[in-house]
């Protein structure tokens, strides 16, 4: 009965019922280790000691997945974030994963410019997949993302395109990549909607997009202004398969051109500038032209208005506008009160 190193984590190694056990104790502290190690030679010794399991977590993602499907709408969100929490921990046991591990998660996809409220969103699946394997009976012990503290987020930051901004971006873009952008910043939708957008769901006689929503799965009636249908109609007349927007070189639909956006922005000389900005864009200019923030809700697909509520926060002009009003009705009140005096 002896203790090991695998990379900074000390394992156990004992003797269970005549059955060798190699065990994870999820530090890297070998006086913690070393209680773990005793702890396990007294159960075996009391007859209390139970196996570990050693399920793995490609195994019950599979798993989770399935149950997802049935009990969840954004089912496939949490395919893409499982993906990304896969390729760092790779083929581990669930008692591998450690907090120090989970921690050193955080830290990699910040150096990846991942966002806080990403790494999150990806750690609150984790967590809760954690929670469904104890209750299958696949997991055993403390829950170790419960002991991990959540990344700070800050909703109300965000970029946004200017005019002049957005002229520089479409002018250094091929003709390709400037319908792209100039359909993100008119109609507010994901790139991953725009890539998968069908002639299916687009009614040309109502110039209107009806489509479902990946990231939700939420049905989407979107009118569209005359920049964006006047894309739409020109895109008509030269369909290429089911796609509204196809790749140029290959014919069928876009994967990504973050390399062609990369080396626009490079070229119009401006600062970072990613897809999710004209997403922003789109949601500003709106509640800067008195757009109430239940219509931007709607015109976004927002499931909750929470998640619409950071654009109102950046609305100053129009708080301004909106109390000059104000200033202005004050002043017809005291005009009229006057001219009721003098009547008197």
């Amino acid at each position: 009965m002896a203790l090991y190193q695998r990379g900074r984590i000390w394992y156990a190694d004992y003797y269970a019922n005549g059955e060798r056990i190699q065990e994870s104790t999820g530090t890297a502290n070998k006086r913690e280790a070393e209680k773990i190690l005793a702890l396990r030679i007294s159960e075996v010794q009391r007859g209390v000691f139970v196996k570990p399991i050693n399920v793995t977590l490609p195994e019950l993602g599979e798993k989770y997945i399935e149950y997802a499907k049935l009990h969840k709408r954004s089912w496939k969100r949490d395919v893409q974030m499982l993906g990304n929490l896969q390729m760092f921990f790779g083929p581990c046991k669930l008692r591998d994963i450690t907090p120090l591990r989970i921690e050193e998660y955080q830290q990699a996809r910040l150096k990846q410019d991942t966002a806080p409220a990403t790494s999150n969103r990806e750690l609150a699946l984790l967590k809760h997949m954690f929670f469904v394997a104890e209750r299958w009976g696949q997991h055993q012990g403390i829950n170790p993302v419960r002991l991990v503290k959540f990344l700070p987020e800050n909703n109300l930051r965000f970029s946004t395109l200017s005019e002049d901004e957005e002229q520089r971006l479409l002018l250094a873009s091929p003709p390709y990549l400037r319908d792209l952008i100039l359909f993100a910043i008119n109609t507010g939708l994901r790139t991953s909607d725009i890539f998968n957008l069908q002639w299916t769901e687009v009614d040309i006689k109502q110039q209107r997009l009806k489509k479902i929503v990946k990231k939700s799965d939420k049905p989407l009636s979107l009118p569209l202004n005359d920049t964006a249908f006047e894309i739409i109609v020109a895109r008509e007349g030269s369909k290429h398969g089911p796609h509204v927007f196809c790749n140029p070189m290959t014919g069928d639909k876009f994967k990504d051109v973050k390399g062609a956006l990369l080396a626009a922005v490079k070229r119009a000389g401006l600062g970072k500038v990613t897809w999710h900005m004209f997403r922003h864009t789109f949601a500003s200019r709106l509640t800067r032209d008195g757009v109430d923030i239940v219509t931007v809700k709607e015109l976004l697909g927002h499931a909750n208005i929470n998640c619409t509520m950071r654009y109102a926060h950046s609305n100053d002009d129009a708080k301004r506008r909106a109390v000059r009003r104000l200033r202005t009705r004050d002043k017809v009140v005291a005009i009229v009160e006057r001219k009721a005096k003098v009547a008197v």
